[in-house]
Formats: structure tokens, C-alpha cells, sequence
């Protein structure tokens, strides 16, 4: 739970570090800008929010590993796709988006912060922990924080530490190691498909490279 804390303090830090014009800049997520993915965040926190009001006593069905789906690659038709990028443009000025985000971002990691791990929630038909969903959405910054800094070379990485873990979940979703080789960074990137690996990577990944990317939903 410290961890998620500190993943989700760290990428609300670079998203209140953007500058205006790095809002039009394309994101790491394929068809969307930097604004739209910052609305699409405003919207995980308010899930976020949601879960951790919604207690059950059912046992539970997923873990942080298999919270993760592996789905087909986004065609871009998705209608709720679609609704994030309207909305992102209906915010117009990137403040907007910045006071949101700040505003339900802090109220998801406070109550992140006061939730019991042992208790379980439901969310997506599915029932955690609050422990394991929390550990989850370590995954879930991790990757968003490296898609909003994708062409913004002067902003900070995402924590060690949760680059680290990330990889750990990804490697079991995966059900393989990545190469030592590879940093945890450039782990997450090749195996998620932003970024494609060189000849020297795919050779080091031998028969797995044929199993990437992994594309999570």
C-alpha cells in the first residue's frame, strides 16, 4: 500500500510539473494526447475511489496478477476511449485538468492510504482485497507515468521501486523473466508494446519475443 502511495504521489507530481503546450504532445498511449491521458487518470482515481467504498464478503476472485486481463490491441473504436478524449477537450484550459486531478487524485490516495488491506472490495464483476488491488494499480501508475513523460525527455522517471515491482507483476502475468539484461524500464516498455525491441533484444528474448506485447486491460 506504501507503494501505491508513493507510484501515485510521484505521477500526480509529474502531471503538476507539465507545462501547458506538453499537454498537446503526444502520450505514450497509442491515439492519445497528454491531456487526454490526464483525464483518463481523473477517471482511475475516481474508480479508485469507487472500489475502496464497495465492500464485500465474498471471497475473493482475483489477485494482483490476475486482476490483469491480456486483451487484443485497442482498434481505437472503443467507445469509452472515445468519451476520455471528448472530455479531456471539454476541460479546454490544461489547469482544469490539473486542479481535477489534484483534487479526487489526493482524496483516492488519502482513502488508499486509511483502507484495510485485508478487506475485500469488488470492482469489474470481480472481488480483492483492498491489498491486492491497491498492489495492482502499482502497475497501472507505473506504465501511465512512463506513457505521460514518452516524449518529454527532461521529466522524472517513475520510483525505482515501482518500476521494480512492476516488472515483478508484468513477469508473472507474462509467466516468464524478462532478460537481466533488460532495465526495469525497458522491460515494461518492450513488454507492454511501447516500444518495439532491437535485434540484440529480440534475440535475448529468444521464443518470447513472440508472445509480446502483452496489452492489458
Amino acid at each position: 500500500m506504501d507503494l501505491f502511495s508513493r507510484s501515485w504521489a510521484a505521477l500526480r507530481t509529474a502531471v503538476a510539473e507539465l507545462r501547458d503546450e506538453d499537454f498537446a504532445r503526444s502520450s505514450g498511449c497509442a491515439s492519445w494526447l497528454v491531456r487526454d491521458l490526464v483525464c483518463h487518470l481523473i477517471i482511475d482515481a475516481q474508480d479508485v475511489l469507487i472500489t475502496l467504498v464497495t465492500p464485500t464478503a465474498a471471497e475473493p476472485t482475483r489477485d494482483a496478477v490476475t486482476y490483469w486481463d491480456v486483451v487484443e490491441a485497442p482498434t481505437g473504436d472503443d467507445p469509452l476511449d472515445a468519451l476520455t478524449v471528448r472530455l479531456a477537450t471539454a476541460y479546454e484550459e490544461p489547469w482544469l485538468l490539473k486542479f481535477h486531478l489534484d483534487d479526487v487524485g489526493s482524496a483516492a490516495g488519502r482513502a488508499a492510504g486509511l483502507a484495510d488491506p485485508a478487506v475485500r472490495v469488488g470492482t469489474r464483476d470481480e472481488v480483492l482485497t483492498v491489498g491486492d488491488y491497491l498492489s495492482a494499480y502499482v502497475l497501472e501508475w507505473t506504465l501511465h507515468h512512463l506513457d505521460l513523460i514518452a516524449h518529454l525527455p527532461d521529466a522524472t522517471d517513475p520510483p525505482a521501486e515501482g518500476l521494480a515491482r512492476s516488472r515483478e507483476l508484468l513477469e508473472k502475468i507474462a509467466g516468464a523473466a524478462f532478460p537481466p539484461s533488460f532495465s526495469d524500464k525497458d522491460a515494461l516498455l518492450i513488454g507492454t508494446g511501447r516500444r518495439a525491441p532491437t535485434e540484440a533484444e529480440k534475440a535475448e528474448l529468444g521464443e518470447g519475443a513472440a508472445k509480446l506485447p502483452l496489452v492489458l486491460g
